[in-house]
C-alpha cells in the first residue's frame, strides 16, 4: 500500500494573510519594490495561459502581475517578498503523528500538496512536529506541475513513492480537491468522514 497526505488543514494548520494581494504588496515595499496602483486588481488577473489543472510558481505570477503595470523587480526580491508573505505559524493537527506513522508501517508514504509558494510546504513540515525527513516523497503542485484534483497530481506522488495510482490512499480535507484520487484511480480517506485519530485503524483494515 502507498499512502499520501494533503499537507495544509490535513496533517497542519497554517496561518495565512486575510488578504494575500495586500501581504503580498507589504513585503514587496518592505524590500523596495514599487507597488503599482490598483494592484489588487493586477494580482487578482491572470497573467499567464495555463490549461486547466496547471500550477504556476506564485513567484512567476507576481513578477508577471508587476510587469503589466510597468514594474520591473527583481525574481529574488519577489521570491523573497512571497514567502515571507505567506511564511506563517505552523501547527501540528492532532492525531497527524499517528497517522503518518502507521501508514510508513505498511509502506512508503508521502505528502501531496496544493502550494503555489516554492519552498512553501517543506519550511512548513519542518516547522511542524512532521518534518519532511519522515516522507518518502514530498510533492508540491508547484514543481510537478499539477494541482489536485488533476489525475496527474496524483500519478506524479504515486510514482514518487514507487507504485502506481491503484495502490494509493489518500488522506485529505478536501473533498473537492484530495476526493480527485478515487477518478484517478487510488482511494480516498475523507477527514469528514475519518478523523487523523481513526486514520491508523483505516489504514490498516485498508492494508489487510
Amino acid at each position: 500500500m502507498l499512502a499520501s497526505f494533503d499537507l495544509f488543514g490535513t496533517l497542519v494548520d497554517a496561518a495565512r494573510p486575510a488578504n494575500p494581494a495586500a501581504a503580498v504588496a507589504d513585503e514587496l515595499a518592505a524590500r523596495g519594490v514599487r507597488v503599482p496602483d490598483a494592484w489588487n486588481e493586477a494580482y487578482r488577473e491572470p497573467h499567464v495561459p495555463l490549461e486547466p489543472g496547471r500550477e504556476i510558481s506564485l513567484f512567476d505570477h507576481v513578477l508577471a502581475a508587476l510587469d503589466s503595470r510597468g514594474v520591473a523587480a527583481s525574481r529574488d526580491r519577489v521570491a523573497a517578498a512571497v514567502t515571507a508573505a505567506f511564511d506563517g505559524d505552523i501547527d501540528t493537527r492532532a492525531g497527524a503523528l499517528d497517522a503518518v506513522e502507521a501508514a510508513a508501517a505498511r509502506g512508503p508514504v508521502g505528502v501531496l500538496s496544493n502550494c503555489s509558494v516554492p519552498g512553501l510546504a517543506t519550511r512548513a513540515l519542518d516547522a511542524s512536529a512532521l518534518d519532511s525527513d519522515r516522507f518518502d516523497a514530498v510533492v508540491v503542485s508547484v514543481d510537478c506541475g499539477w494541482r489536485k484534483p488533476d489525475p496527474r497530481a496524483f500519478a506524479a506522488v504515486a510514482d514518487a513513492l514507487g507504485g502506481s495510482v491503484a495502490d494509493l490512499v489518500h488522506v485529505g480535507d478536501d473533498p473537492a480537491t484530495d476526493g480527485g484520487v478515487t477518478a484517478a484511480g487510488g482511494t480516498f480517506l475523507s477527514l469528514d468522514d475519518t478523523p487523523l485519530r481513526r486514520v491508523p485503524e483505516r489504514v490498516e483494515a485498508l492494508s489487510c
